[in-house]
């Protein structure tokens, strides 16, 4: 039995047949630098157009909207029914339900002022009866996609499938026991992969919601990791194959839903990718809701990911640490928006990657321009954190002081040291002649109150 309706004819309510404006009574959202406490439909700190270090603010931000949260999201926890009520929804799996939808969507994407969105493939297309009606679905729906692309200028940033939600992934996709569910997920990948070249998609994300295990007992990790990589070997081969350039990443979560995933963190994956040789073709789209619930800082991931030049994009977000599961909310926070806005500059720019917004505003906050403000206050506090991030820069006040710290790696033995070129027995001699080292202080409490002074 199919899983989708056939296109309506004629069944919508006259209402939703008619609907030509999704968000009546709101305007494209306006920079209002001087506008008081309650305006909160338009932006205090985010203008596209202000340069900052060399580059627009557009250019440093690439900010994206996520289509899962913001039109899949109904407000349902495992506690309670959907709260979330869309005007433009009929409550079908059809393919005129998913097109209206899709309408809404680039109508918010333009009001909001943003130039890129994400999407998983069941995200903006319904799932058939077998993989040929649900790739002829998803190229109908994607069809439309790109004629509402080319009509309003907004970009795909990202495009990934859905490996993760239907029964047959329960034990994963890529790492499946079952060979038969491994090419199922391969299959739904290849069109995944046509599909974002057929939209200009930038990157092309993996998730591996279910790569992961629950019992030990059951499991043959080291299968399940081989398997993984061969798989994503197949993808690098038909990338190449059809000519997608974007960039492949893979998005590091500790845990959730699976008990244990094998993409744990940001260096987990960069091990993994570097054990297989997949290095040169993957990136980490690093969500830091994720970084904190592997017991790391805010901004852990995405420092470590830039570091060893692997992060490629940002799914910017935050969480509740007293909670401790993935909550998905905006990022408010300033000093954890600097920290990150610090990286990207300090990285030359995210391009190809972007700032996509992974979140979904609260279940109880059910008008349609709560959509719009918690995406304002986001961009601006990304905004806040990039302006805060380039005076801390160029007036190098914590980058001198760090300079200063590691300054005897500079010279003599310790520029042997960092080089690489150092032997036991020269430590051994530099220390009878020298003796006993100097203690430094760390001066942790004067670094932190030196970013407190920036973060305004």
């Amino acid at each position: 039995m199919s899983s989708f309706a056939p296109a309506s004819k004629g069944g919508e309510s006259a209402n939703l047949a008619d609907m030509k404006v999704f968000f009546p009574g709101i305007e494209k959202i306006q920079y209002k630098p001087d506008s008081g406490p309650s305006d909160t439909l338009c932006f205090k700190h985010y203008n596209a157009s202000e340069v900052v270090c060399g580059r627009t603010m557009e250019e440093w931000c690439r900010f994206s909207v996520c289509y899962w949260h913001t039109f899949r999201g109904t407000g349902a926890d495992p506690f309670g029914f959907p709260t979330l009520i869309r005007p433009w929804e009929d409550n079908s799996n059809t393919i005129d339900n998913a097109k209206r939808r899709l309408r809404a969507g680039f109508e918010f994407f333009s009001k909001l002022g943003v130039k890129y969105w994400c999407f998983h493939d069941r995200d903006i297309a319904p799932e058939g009866a077998d993989l040929t009606e649900t790739n002829k679905i998803l190229d109908e729906v994607s069809d439309l996609a790109l004629e509402l692309q080319t009509e309003t200028g907004v970009k795909l940033l990202w495009a990934t499938c859905n490996l993760f939600a239907h029964q047959r992934y329960m034990n994963g996709a890529s790492t499946n026991p079952n060979a038969h569910i491994v090419a199922y997920a391969a299959a739904q990948v290849k069109k995944g992969l046509e599909v974002a070249k057929k939209l200009g998609a930038e990157n092309y994300v993996f998730w591996g919601g279910r790569e992961g295990y629950h019992s030990i007992l059951n499991t043959d990790v080291r299968a399940e990791l081989d398997h993984m990589a061969a798989f994503f070997k197949m993808v690098v081969a038909y990338k190449e194959k059809i000519g997608f350039t974007g960039q492949l990443l893979i998005e590091p979560k500790p845990k959730e839903p699976s008990k244990h995933q094998y993409d744990y963190d940001a260096m987990t994956v960069i091990a993994f990718l570097k054990t297989y040789g997949l290095d040169k073709d993957f990136k980490i789209n690093v969500e830091p809701n994720h970084t904190t619930l592997a017991g790391h800082s805010y901004e852990h991931d995405v420092i470590m990911a830039a570091k060893y030049n692997m992060l490629g994009s940002i799914d910017s977000n935050t969480g509740s640490p007293d909670l401790g599961w993935d909550t998905d909310q905006f990022p408010m926070d300033i000093k954890n928006c600097t920290m990150i806005m610090k990286t990207i500059i300090e990285m030359g720019g995210l391009a190809p990657g972007g700032l996509n917004f992974d979140c979904k505003v609260r279940r109880e906050s059910t008008a349609l321009q709560d959509m719009f403000i918690s995406h304002i206050g986001a961009m601006d506090a990304l905004a806040r954190g990039l302006k805060c991030a380039a005076k801390l820069i160029e007036e190098k006040v914590m980058s001198g002081l760090v300079e200063e710290r590691y300054s005897s790696f500079t010279s003599g033995l310790g520029k042997d040291l960092a080089d690489g070129n150092a032997t036991l027995e020269q430590c051994e001699e530099f220390v009878l002649k020298n003796g006993e080292p100097e203690i430094a202080s760390g001066q942790q409490e004067h670094y932190e109150a030196i970013l407190n002074y920036y973060v305004k």
